[in-house]
C-alpha cells in the first residue's frame, strides 16, 4: 500500500498537468475572451483592436471582449494581464513600446518581456526622415555628410524626452555619426509648427504627421521605414541603416507567461488570416497603419531586440526614461 500511493500521486499529478492540454487543443476557446487594453478608446491602439476583434470571434467561435485597463503609460493593464490566469482567456493589445520602452521608465512594474508569450504583430505605422528645404542635402548621404561637417550646429525636434521619434534621432545621431542637436517639445504640434518655420532641421516622426507638408515642399523626405505609395525616396534599409526601422510603432497581442501552446497557436493562427482578410486591411489603412503580422517567435525576438537597442541609445545618449 506504500508503493500504491506515490504511484496514484504520480499518476493524478501526470493527468492533471495533461488536462490544460487536452483542452487547449479540443475545445479552445469555449467562452468569451478578454483583451486588455491599457489605452483609451479612440487614439492609435484601441481602433485596431476594434477592427480585429470581431473577425477573431468570427473564425474562433467567441466574443473578444475589449477592456480599457488606462494608467501609468499602460503599466496598469500590461500587469493585470501578467497576473492573470495563463488559460488563453486574458489578452493583452498594446504598443511594442510597452515592452520595449517602459521595462526602462519603470522597472518596478515588472519584467514585462518575461512575463508574457508572444502572440503575433498586428499592424505598424510607417516613420520618415526629414529635413527643411532651407537643408541643402537632397539625400540621406548628403545630408550625413553635412551634418558632419557642422557638428552641433543643426538641430532635431522630438514631442519630448524618451518619445519613439526622440530615441529614433538618437539612434540615427549613433549610427550615422552625427551630432545633431535634439530639442525636445511639449507634444508633437509645436515641434512640427517649429519644424516647419526652420527653427528647428530636423524630425523623424510617422509619415501622417509630416507627409502632408513634404507634398507641398515645406519638407523634404530623406528615408523611410516603409513608403508611402508611389514615392522614389528610399528606405533606411537601403541606405544601410536598418536599425533605424525598429522604433517604429507597432501594435501587438500577447498572452500571459505559461499559457498553453496550443491555444497560442490557434490565435496565432486565426490573427493571420484576419490580417489578410481586404476589408480588414482597408479598415487598418483608414487608421493610417499597415498590417504587420509577426509569427510569435518573430514578435518575440522583434522586442528583445528593439528593448537592447532602447537600452544601448539611452545608455550612449545618457538619456533619462522618466516615468
Amino acid at each position: 500500500m506504500k508503493r500504491l500511493f506515490p504511484k496514484l500521486l504520480a499518476a493524478f499529478a501526470a493527468t492533471a498537468l495533461a488536462v490544460p492540454l487536452a483542452f487547449a487543443q479540443s475545445s479552445y476557446p469555449d467562452h468569451p475572451i478578454r483583451v486588455i487594453v491599457p489605452f483609451p478608446p479612440g487614439g492609435s491602439v484601441d481602433p485596431i483592436m476594434r477592427i480585429v476583434g470581431p473577425k477573431l470571434s468570427e473564425l474562433l467561435g467567441q466574443p473578444f471582449v475589449i477592456d480599457n485597463r488606462v494608467g501609468a503609460n499602460s503599466a496598469i493593464g500590461a500587469a493585470a494581464v501578467a497576473k492573470a490566469a495563463p488559460d488563453g482567456y486574458t489578452l493583452l493589445f498594446t504598443a511594442g513600446s510597452t515592452h520595449v520602452i517602459l521595462p526602462l521608465q519603470m522597472p518596478q512594474a515588472g519584467d514585462f518581456l518575461k512575463e508574457f508569450e508572444p502572440i503575433a504583430g498586428v499592424s505598424r505605422s510607417s516613420y520618415l526622415l526629414a529635413v527643411h528645404n532651407s537643408v541643402p542635402a537632397k539625400t540621406l548621404p548628403e545630408f550625413i555628410e553635412y551634418a558632419k561637417a557642422h557638428p552641433g550646429e543643426l538641430n532635431y525636434a522630438s514631442s519630448g524626452v524618451g518619445n519613439l521619434n526622440h530615441l529614433s534621432s538618437e539612434l540615427f545621431n549613433l549610427r550615422a555619426g552625427t551630432k545633431i542637436v535634439h530639442v525636445p517639445y511639449k507634444g508633437g504640434a509645436p515641434a512640427v509648427q517649429d519644424f516647419l518655420a526652420g527653427r528647428v532641421q530636423m524630425m523623424i516622426t510617422n509619415v501622417p504627421t509630416l507627409q502632408p507638408h513634404v507634398d507641398s515642399g515645406t519638407l523634404r523626405a530623406l528615408a523611410y521605414t516603409a513608403p508611402p505609395g508611389g514615392s522614389q525616396v528610399p528606405t533606411f534599409s537601403q541606405y544601410g541603416l536598418p536599425e533605424l526601422e525598429s522604433l517604429e510603432p507597432y501594435l501587438v497581442l500577447l498572452a500571459p507567461a505559461d499559457t498553453p501552446e496550443p491555444a497560442i497557436a490557434k490565435l496565432t493562427e486565426a490573427m493571420q488570416k484576419v490580417l489578410a482578410m481586404p476589408d480588414v486591411i482597408k479598415s487598418i489603412e483608414t487608421q493610417l497603419q499597415s498590417p504587420y503580422y509577426l509569427t510569435p517567435q518573430q514578435l518575440g525576438q522583434r522586442l528583445q531586440a528593439d528593448h537592447a537597442r532602447v537600452k544601448e541609445v539611452t545608455e550612449k545618449a545618457h538619456i533619462v526614461l522618466a516615468p
